[in-house]
């Protein structure tokens, strides 16, 4: 029976601070004998089917050693724990810890048994009834008693998600979807759910009216491939007197018990929690309602079932459902500003009281109690100087001598936003009406979100002084776009097309993903952009489709404006159960049929049109190869040219291409699930020359047993007909580095043939255009590589406001990031270039680059103009991933490790570059021999 109260063990530790510790050493990959150390027998049950479970497979897939040692450490410990915590294990856990316990030590070691069961554990679940129980088709089933296999508890578990929740003619109507993971739900026979609402303990729970109803989209959006339910939708209705009543009787038993104690009766609110419980195919299990679809069914409203009474649906911290029946008990009447003071008016109705206080979050404050014959009145004052040094909004209370605090309802008050200098103090109601005062940066806000076609138009209040400013997209990956505001007096509007927006003079949609809008104020703050609570009601969230892409215009967690953006796919490709067909079924079919004459071209899975597969394509193009041309377009990243055809990544036309085309062209690796037919030709050209250690020359490589990462490298290489190497010295890296044993032709790279092309002007004074750059002036491109051990770090280590006052308005600075770290926060001073396509563009305009540890150093080398290393963490980075040259022996310029040097030398670049031209003219004749502009016709010869 539950108690309340949370289980610790003699030391003090709660068993969830012990499981927590358990996780952080899984999560850290200390040894398994650590590990076993830590974990106690009492929390067997969580460590066994969570963190501890993870580390099992693990162990058995890594050979006999790591199986041995599982096994001796566990065995003990098992013979430890309750056999009915054993029982109650997960199928497979259960299933993995009797064979360990009972089986011999050196078939477990030595024997495929451990390893049969963890592998047939990961393939979709297979569920066998027999009678009306369900059992997991599990080896050694005939071997082994059948209660090992029998679904319990823990492999019954509920999936919900809720859709919708809306009034309805008086009555709440809430709709979604529920199943048991693992038991498809294919109609609606032997198919029964029901909502149920769970209050106090003592009160009767409330059944919803429930009938199932047909939602295909659960099928799309479930883990397990093979399993069906669509018929596992359902709606619910509750009529709001069943709650009254419930809550009446409530009311009656808590004021007979406070006048008991001679203390007032007050109304208090009463809270149920939403469960479902299922009937399906035989399988019973209850679980609660949690999952709020993204938006509308995040904030929903509330009913007024009578003067001060309101049935509010609401969402816990963890996504559960629960439905109030709440009464008003303070509500604010009136709110003004006067000189350095917040005057706030609340109203306690049917209550007469002449003491007591306010609070705002935790801060006690004092008031003014006034009785009059409704109520009682209260004065709350609060100095708004302290208001605007507060970082975070608070609730308001009202704590009425004798009663308990009550928090204080925005009822029928309009809220208030009142600029105080270029902050503004902000009186609002949160999604259950309750009021939060809070003191912050003006924020524009949204009034109104109108679809005009595929342009999106929103218009709002922003009372910030005159000046221009730009509405931030910005992407959870860091990817951003800047679209100018439209200002008149406080009023502003936007128009943005997210279906076709501006990349650099190209028009891509936004990709898929959530899109958070923002401001970037003068004085550098990012203010967030929210919307008005009034228009919240009617904010138009349907989607819209537009260049290839699903887009909605939200609001989430109450009042976060988003643009959700989902690339539009047949039913029949989306979710786990859809990659599993194209992956097992569709695409070994395809590789039995018949080759065509098409090639493929991949540049890092789709999502660019650039480096050396772009200039073969070209050339191919410019040579007047009519075969059909196949390029790989993930998320509508690009539009490719006329002449070729886009083929959407993941798709299934994206699986029939690689099994039928006869030449794939890639400079990365191809997806997991391809595998090359003998007649197949596929074209390594690779990224660049590498400086840094790749491959199996990274330290993780070499573990024993092999990393998964290792064994998906051999799998890809041995698909490699052809690897394209930039000289001779990039050979042997490469063939080691990837175990490559195949045929490597050294072309030099197609992609910098056009740094030395003729027409390399022209081409420079378009890429000028397109990144607006002015005429006449230096450009100083900043490329730096990326950091394995510092992904997360957007700080951009050249010191940009210094360069720019060292050199001046007659140097455009450019910063290139690379797309394994994260998106650099850049300056207005520079030009953030991390998103442009292809780097091969950039460096045809640089006339000085700054790198470090970046292969962007043996291209840029063809140019002849200056390179300036600014490797201000060498020794650290030789020792974490390593390099394969000596920079300090072979360098073609300057290596410096504070930004300062680095300015210092491009203020005098010239200079530098004389000082380094030996250096320079040998580093080129070692790594970019074969870069004099003919490297794409020297491929395109030998394979096509």
């Amino acid at each position: 029976m539950a108690t309340g109260v949370t289980a610790t063990s003699p030391g003090g530790d709660t068993a969830a601070d012990r499981i927590k510790a358990v996780q952080d050493l899984c999560d850290r990959g200390e040894p398994l004998e650590t590990i076993m150390a830590a974990v106690a027998v009492e929390d067997a049950s969580d460590v066994l089917s969570g963190p501890l479970g993870g580390r099992m497979d693990q162990a058995i897939r890594r050979g006999p050693a790591r199986r041995r040692e599982l096994v001796e450490l566990l065995r003990p410990f098992l013979a430890k724990v309750d056999p009915k915590v054993k029982r109650d294990l997960p199928v497979a856990r259960r299933l993995l810890c009797h064979l360990i316990e009972h089986r011999p030590v050196e078939e477990l070691v030595d024997g495929e048994t451990l390893v049969t069961v963890v592998t047939a554990a990961a393939e979709p679940s297979r569920r066998i009834r027999k009678g009306l129980r369900w059992y997991a088709d599990l080896p050694f089933r005939d071997e082994l008693s059948p209660d090992l296999y029998r679904l319990r508890r823990a492999d019954l578990v509920p999936v919900t998600h809720i859709d919708d929740i809306v009034w309805e003619d008086g009555k709440l109507r809430v709709s979604g979807f529920a199943y048991l993971a693992g038991l498809s739900v294919r109609s609606r026979r032997f198919n029964r759910a029901t909502v149920m609402l769970r209050g106090p303990r003592w009160l009767p729970p409330v059944q919803l009216r429930t009938r199932r109803v047909l939602a295909p989209e659960a099928t799309h959006g479930a883990r397990e491939p093979g399993c069906n339910y669509d018929w596992s939708g359902f709606t619910a209705e509750l009529s709001p007197w069943a709650l009254r009543w419930r809550g009446a009787v409530r009311g009656i038993v808590s004021g007979v018990r406070r006048r008991l104690r001679h203390r007032p009766a007050v109304h208090d609110t009463t809270t149920w929690r939403a469960e479902i419980v299922f009937w399906s195919r035989g399988a019973r299990a209850t679980g609660l309602l949690r999952g709020a679809a993204v938006g509308r069914t995040e904030r929903p409203s509330g009913l007024r079932v009578k003067p001060g009474w309101w049935v509010r649906p609401v969402w816990t911290s963890d996504r559960a459902l629960q439905v109030v029946l709440q009464p008003n008990r303070a509500e604010l009447t009136g709110v003004s500003v006067d000189g350095e003071r917040l005057e706030l008016k609340i109203f306690l109705p049917g209550r007469s009281v002449t003491k007591g206080h306010a609070r705002l979050g935790g801060h006690r404050i004092a008031a003014d109690f006034t009785p009059g014959p409704e109520g009682t009145t209260v004065s709350v004052g609060l100095a708004v100087p302290a208001l605007l040094q507060e970082k975070d909004g608070r609730r308001l209370w009202v704590e009425p001598k004798g009663d308990p605090a009550a928090s204080v309802m925005l009822g029928d008050l309009v809220e208030t936003r009142t600029p105080v200098g270029d902050r503004e103090i902000t009186v609002l109601g949160d999604r259950r009406d309750r009021v939060i005062v809070s003191a912050h940066r003006i924020r524009p806000v949204i009034t109104s979100a109108v679809w005009e076609e595929s342009t999106l138009v929103l218009r709002g209040r922003y009372p910030d002084a005159a000046g221009p400013r730009s509405v931030t997209l910005r992407h959870r990956s860091g990817l951003s776009y800047t679209v100018p505001m439209d200002r008149s007096d406080s009023a502003w509007e936007i128009r943005l097309e997210p279906g076709a927006m501006d990349r650099f003079g190209e028009r891509v949609p936004l990709s898929s993903g959530t899109w958070n809008l923002s401001v970037r104020h003068p004085s550098g703050e990012i203010v967030p952009v929210r919307m008005d609570h009034g228009a919240l009601a009617g904010l138009d969230e349907a989607p819209r489709t537009a260049g290839g892409h699903s887009i909605r215009m939200l609001s989430t967690r109450f009042d976060v404006p988003v643009i959700m953006v989902e690339e539009v796919r047949p039913a029949d490709e989306k979710g786990v159960a859809g990659t599993h067909v194209l992956r097992r079924v569709f695409y070994p079919a395809q590789r039995s049929e018949p080759l065509t004459h098409a090639t493929v071209y991949a540049v890092n899975d789709g999502r660019l049109y650039a480096d050396s597969v772009r200039a073969i394509y070209e050339e191919r193009v410019r040579r007047g190869d009519d075969r059909e041309h196949l390029w790989i377009v993930k998320d509508g990243a690009f539009e490719p040219p006329p002449g070729a055809r886009a083929v959407r990544a993941g798709s299934r036309e994206h699986h029939e291409a690689l099994a039928r085309s006869r030449y794939i062209v890639t400079n990365s690796f191809l997806p997991a699930w391809f595998r090359s037919r003998e007649d197949q030709v596929v074209v390594q050209t690779w990224h660049g020359t590498p400086a840094k250690k790749v491959g199996n020359d990274l330290p993780h490589m070499n573990r024993d047993p092999r990393p998964p990462v290792w064994h998906r490298q051999v799998a890809e290489v041995r698909g490699w007909d052809v690897l394209l190497s930039q000289s001779p010295w990039a050979t042997p890296i490469l063939r080691e580095a990837f175990g490559y044993k195949g045929e490597v032709l050294e072309s030099g790279l197609p992609r910098n043939d056009v740094l030395g092309s003729p027409d390399r002007d022209r081409l420079a004074a378009e890429v000028r255009r397109r990144l607006g750059l002015a005429e006449g002036k230096r450009v100083v491109l900043y490329a730096p590589t990326w950091r394995d051990y510092d992904r997360k770090n957007a700080m951009v280590k050249l010191d940009l406001a210094r360069a720019r006052q060292v050199l001046g308005a007659d140097h455009e600075l450019l910063v290139r990031a690379h797309p394994m770290q994260a998106m650099p926060a850049v300056p207005d001073i520079a030009h953030d270039v991390t998103t442009y396509p292809d780097i091969a563009d950039l460096l045809l305009i640089a006339d000085v680059l700054v790198t470090d540890y970046s292969s962007v150093m043996f291209d840029f080398v063809v140019t002849g103009r200056p390179i300036v290393f600014y490797a201000y963490d060498l020794a650290k980075y030789s020792t974490r991933r390593g390099l394969y040259l000596d920079l300090a022996e072979q360098a073609p310029g300057p290596i410096l490790s504070t930004s300062a040097d680095v300015v210092e030398a491009l203020r005098d670049i010239d200079a530098v570059a004389a000082a380094h031209a030996d250096r320079y003219d040998a580093f080129r004749a070692t790594f970019a021999p074969r870069d004099d502009g003919k490297a794409t016709a020297r491929v395109v010869d030998h394979i096509f």
